[in-house]
């Protein structure tokens, strides 16, 4: 090499402004003249680049992107101290950094940073955000579904979009079939089959939630035709099985392919793969609770909910039922019709309110219904049926009251014979045939209370087209009105009543549902139950045994 003095001689423009601690700089510098010829290198240089030497053309010894930038840096007048150029490159292993310092004769000074470690800390950040971000959108889509079905498929979708090539998910069996969801980047596709998990390396552990099988131990090649999605084209190249793990036990398992020629999945994938696979466990978990939660709520809201009235013995019986908010289904009053034994025994027809509202309340309902259908032999006498119910209440858990009335219904010839006692429930309505309205005389003390009770009853007949109304206080106790403060009141309801007369039971129901509706007009309100027991005003065909041909009866 030539020096410091000959750089001087041949940069005299240069030497000035670098100076002579350019050779023992730590960075690789050399310097190349307008035509591209190397005038000079560092041993930094000389050691990154080994063609280069004084003399040799830059665009031999160095890559073509530096040789690029030389020729746009020379092309321009500038002064010696003037930042002519920078670019960035790769080379062989390393990422490089070049800056250019431009002299007067066309001669450049190329000043080059190893920038390496800074793209790779730059690489693996950007990847870990993506990957963040990935994963906070996977979630987000995971738990928007609270349906085990959807969920996979939205897992094994976003598994081959973002992980691999295809993805199957394999749920634990449901009897002796496997739930499984596939996907090759498309729509995710499910099916219900009968596997055998130990064809799949790792998988049989993975449903039994142990950690994964590394991907090397693993042949592609091997894999039965359930484990590779329809839709996947080519010979799988590489595989990862991880477990799914859900609240407690394993929510499956999670294969993912990649294609043959493809690269494998490395250490930090296979990281990453069991992180995803954390995600989609907790969501299909949590979904799977809702729905096995959600199917319990149901069987046990069938048994709370108030059943669905018809004739009876030539009876009619109808009931209206309204929660106290709209958006809960069971509450504290209740209804039901227990149709006797006989052909001539009574028919026992319930209604009855329990303190407070909500769900707390409809538990209290459920154990007066069930205990009144164990009390059912004494329907007859309705003094020691509420006495013993009465019994049943105050000695259980709940601090709460009940009001209970209750109507034996029996029909003879043309008349509809009733007998009702109230148990400190508003006394029943009877609207005869004229449209007048007649309360029947019962009272008594509430359910569950006081230690005993007192009641008395009321014996009544309805001609045909006469209705009588069983009702709980959130009827007359309704807010409504111009100010929505007043209360829908006893008149009120008489005069509603007063109107069906003639009226099926079905019809009663509906119009005084409707009144009072239109009364309360999106107030809030108490729970509300309605029942009408009405002689049906035609006559009707009776069968004998169920087979026979029927009579007529009044």
């Amino acid at each position: 090499m030539k020096g410091f003095d000959g750089l001087a001689r041949s940069a005299p423009g240069l030497a000035a402004s670098v100076g002579a601690s350019w050779m023992r700089a730590p960075y690789p510098a050399l310097v190349a003249d307008a035509a591209g010829r190397i005038v000079e290198v560092n041993a930094q240089a000389a050691a990154l680049f080994p063609e280069a030497r004084p003399g040799a053309r830059l665009e031999d010894a160095a890559p073509e992107w530096l040789a690029a930038a030389h020729r746009r840096a020379a092309s321009g007048p500038a002064d010696a101290t003037e930042t002519a150029e920078t670019a960035r490159g790769q080379y062989r292993e390393h990422t490089l950094e070049a800056h250019a310092t431009r002299g007067t004769g066309g001669d450049v000074v190329w000043w080059l940073v190893d920038d390496t470690d800074r793209t790779l800390a730059e690489a693996a950040l950007r990847s870990e955000q993506e990957r963040t971000a990935f994963l906070a959108d996977a979630s987000s889509r995971l738990l928007a579904s609270l349906n085990a079905e959807r969920c996979m498929e939205i897992a094994v979708e976003l598994a081959a979009e973002h992980l691999a090539d295809a993805a199957v998910l394999v749920a634990p069996a449901s009897g002796k079939r496997h739930p499984l969801a596939t996907s090759a980047g498309g729509q995710a596709t499910r099916r219900l089959m009968h596997i055998d998990p130990s064809m799949v390396p790792g998988l049989a552990e993975a449903l039994q939630g142990f950690p994964p099988v590394p991907s090397r131990w693993i042949d592609p090649s091997s894999l039965p035709a359930w484990a590779i999605p329809d839709d996947f084209t080519g010979p799988a190249g590489s595989v990862v099985v991880t477990p799914l793990p859900g609240h407690g036990l394993p929510a499956g398992a999670l294969i993912l392919l990649r294609r043959g020629g493809q690269t494998a999945f490395d250490a930090s994938e296979e990281v990453f793969a069991r992180v995803f696979a954390s995600r989609a466990g907790a969501a299909l978990s949590a979904a799977r609770m809702y729905q096995e939660q959600s199917g319990i709520t149901a069987t046990l809201m069938a048994e709370l909910l108030p059943p669905v009235l018809h004739q009876v013995r030539g009876v009619e019986f109808a009931g209206g039922y309204r929660s106290s908010r709209d958006a809960e289904r069971v509450s504290g009053d209740f209804y039901d019709v227990h149709p006797g034994s006989g052909d001539d025994e009574e028919t026992l027809a319930v209604l009855g309110d329990v303190s407070g509202k909500g769900l707390d309340a409809a538990v209290l309902t459920g154990k007066i219904r069930n205990t009144l259908q164990a009390l059912l032999p004494l329907a007859g006498d309705h003094q020691r049926l509420l006495s013993l119910l009465n019994g049943a209440l105050i000695n259980s858990r709940h601090t709460r009251f009940a009001t209970v009335v209750l109507a034996s219904v029996r029909r003879r010839g043309g008349a509809t014979r009733l007998r009702l006692t109230s148990a400190g429930h508003p006394a029943p309505l009877i609207v005869r045939q004229d449209g007048s309205v007649e309360e029947a005389a019962t009272a008594g003390t509430l359910i569950g209370a006081l230690p005993e009770i007192r009641s008395s009853t009321a014996e009544e007949t309805l001609r045909p087209g006469e209705t009588c109304l069983l009702y709980t206080d959130g009827v007359t106790e309704a807010k409504g009105g111009p100010l929505g403060d007043a209360l829908f009141g006893d008149a009120r309801l008489r005069r509603a009543l007063g109107e069906c007369a003639g009226m099926p039971a079905e019809a009663v129901v509906e119009r005084i549902q409707m009144v009072v509706a239109d009364w309360i007009d999106g107030n809030r309100h108490d729970d509300i139950a309605i029942m009408a027991i009405t002689a049906p005003r035609t006559a009707h065909l009776t069968a004998v045994d169920g087979r026979t041909p029927g009579r007529y009866t009044a």
